[in-house]
């Protein structure tokens, strides 16, 4: 159980309401990933913003906060009376609080190289809402925007998750969140860049090959938070082996497996299980270290 009450909460939070309406603007590639690898951390802070990338973005397919409305607080979770908005609050103010151990951590990693880390901000929003890279909705799961920094998470889809995924407790939720901020992580250092200049002329296997390099790096940045996390006494015994638990449920075969029953590895996007949960924990026992972290050594 992670020990986040009375500690800071992100004030980078919004919360946006009764947004499910309106046209859909621009596509959200399902699952197709638009992030690059990069090796360790060549230029910090060289941003992105919207050009090159246009209406893509970011989007973690069934990667999401489980765990949220049936006691994934262990015992500080209310008692039985606590409605779903009650609920509903507490969640984003734990989530709001590993938005802040997100933060300390990359300062802390980003100021050993002389440099600002600039925060992304995490939207809470109901139904769908508009972002700068199109309009997006629940049924897409949690996902980044390059073009606005933002994370979008819809507390009602991932409550959707927690029914349908054998994924509990709330270390796997700050996994979520952490893995979010690694795909900003691969925003400003340039590399979701680099990873588009790979892309250009590829097979959709290869792009979805070179998609699954950058969703391990972002879980293997998950991993450094956590690691962060843990150093600071925040984690309890049994909150690690509930991240790996959550990237070894949504690693594409399982995915496939529960889904259609059967995988398709040319189509995987997000990596297997083995390789997020591998992933993760190498951030996790890497000390702080994110060359530990270059999925893409080998190319």
């Amino acid at each position: 159980m992670v020990k986040w009450r009375g500690r800071r909460q992100s004030s980078n939070v919004e919360v946006r309401s009764g947004g499910g309406g309106g046209p859909r603007m621009g596509g959200f590639p399902l699952g197709s990933g638009t992030g690059g690898g990069g090796r360790g951390f060549p230029n910090f802070g060289g941003g992105i913003g919207t050009g090159g990338l246009g209406g893509l973005i970011l989007v973690v397919l069934v990667v999401g906060a489980f765990y949220l409305f049936s006691g994934g607080f262990g015992e500080e979770t209310a008692g039985p009376q606590t409605t779903t908005t009650e609920l509903t609050q507490e969640s984003q103010q734990f989530l709001a609080t590993i938005l802040a151990d997100t933060e300390d951590a990359w300062t802390e990693i980003f100021a050993q190289g002389g440099q600002d880390y600039p925060e992304p901000t995490l939207v809470f929003y109901e139904g769908g809402t508009q972002t700068a890279c199109g309009f997006g909705d629940a049924a897409i799961g949690p996902f980044y925007c390059p073009g606005d920094r933002n994370i979008y998470l819809d507390l009602s889809f991932l409550g959707e998750l927690e029914r349908d995924f054998d994924a509990a407790g709330d270390f796997a939720q700050a996994y979520i969140v952490a893995h979010e901020v690694g795909h900003h992580i691969q925003n400003i250092t340039g590399a979701l860049q680099r990873e588009q200049q790979l892309a250009q002329g590829r097979s959709e296997a290869e792009r979805n090959a070179l998609s699954v390099r950058t969703e391990l790096q972002a879980d293997c940045y998950a991993g450094i938070v956590g690691s962060y996390m843990e150093a600071q006494g925040y984690l309890d015994v049994g909150d690690l082996n509930e991240a790996l638990n959550a990237a070894r449920q949504i690693g594409d075969d399982a995915i496939q497996m529960r889904t259609q029953g059967y995988v398709v590895p040319e189509s995987f996007n997000h990596g297997t299980s083995a390789q997020r949960a591998e992933w993760f924990r190498r951030g996790y026992e890497s000390n702080g270290n994110v060359a530990a972290c270059d999925t893409f050594a080998d190319l």
